[in-house]
């Protein structure tokens, strides 16, 4: 497959983590990726600690969580190596776990067989970055966190509709993204000279573990509400926007869905939840 520039974040994450001996070095080495997490304690029982606590958080403040949810079907879209894969698959009937890399996903399922139900686990590909490999309207829930902020614009909003493909009419689609601040336009720009040095035979790999060019180089998008239902607003019904406070302007905000503050969610960060019409 040629290596596009939107999958190099993800390819030096995936090295990093195909090359670790056991799940726990993977937490150390990597912890900056999935959660901004580090330190030579980590271990992987620490960091699915970590999703355990958003996975019931978002559950429920996103009005996500019924008694249905234990025969649902659910994709993870960007499951990483199961931080929060392994805490889904004790609550849902069904999860399937998505990401680019294969490195990631053969650590997703030892994190699952190690703290989830293995059973209730499948994994698929995202292929080039850009589709998923799953079949139309195959769950009743799509999720995704701290992921489509990390790929270029074009391909946050091809997933996105990947994600909607994937959930059946009448079913729910839960989708965080990042939008505009003060100061992004320098951020974005520092990250795509992170990027570029990421492909740097010699050089790419040693500074893809350094975490402050890490943290650089995964500002890849900001994304406005306004963008995102331009492109998915026809397949979605009753969308909500949940903002970190919706007072004053929120360039996350959009006229067509309904706006609702959600405390303790970084400023720059803004949820959709809809369902698919």
């Amino acid at each position: 497959m040629t290596r596009r520039t939107h999958l190099v974040p993800w390819r030096r994450a995936g090295d990093a983590t195909d090359r670790d001996v056991d799940a726990d070095e993977v937490v150390r080495d990597t912890g900056w990726v999935f959660n901004n997490v580090t330190g030579d304690g980590l271990t992987l029982a620490d960091f699915v600690a970590t999703g355990e606590r958003e996975v019931r958080r978002y559950l429920r403040v996103l009005g996500l969580d019924s008694p249905g949810l234990a025969d649902a079907r659910l994709l993870e879209l960007g499951c990483g190596i199961g931080r929060m894969t392994a805490p889904f698959t004790r609550r849902v009937g069904t999860v399937l776990a998505a990401d680019v890399d294969p490195a990631f996903l053969e650590r997703c399922r030892e994190t699952v067989a190690r703290h989830g139900d293995p059973a209730r686990l499948r994994t698929a590909r995202v292929v080039d970055g850009r589709r998923i490999d799953a079949p139309d309207a195959g769950v009743d829930l799509a999720f995704s966190y701290l992921t489509l902020q990390h790929c270029a614009p074009d391909v946050a909003i091809a997933l996105a509709r990947e994600a909607v493909r994937a959930t059946r009419p009448g079913g729910t689609v839960a989708l965080n993204f990042r939008g505009r601040l003060r100061g992004d336009a320098a951020l974005l720009a520092l990250g795509a000279l992170v990027r570029l040095a990421w492909r740097v035979p010699v050089l790419g790999p040693r500074a893809a573990r350094w975490r402050w060019a890490a943290r650089l180089g995964w500002q890849a998008n900001r994304l406005g509400a306004r963008e995102v239902l331009d492109a998915l607003g026809a397949r979605l019904a009753e969308p909500r926007v949940f903002v970190a406070d919706k007072r004053g302007a929120t360039p996350q905000a959009d006229p067509r869905a309904r706006v609702a503050a959600l405390p303790r969610l970084h400023r720059g960060h803004w949820w959709l939840v809809a369902r698919v019409a």
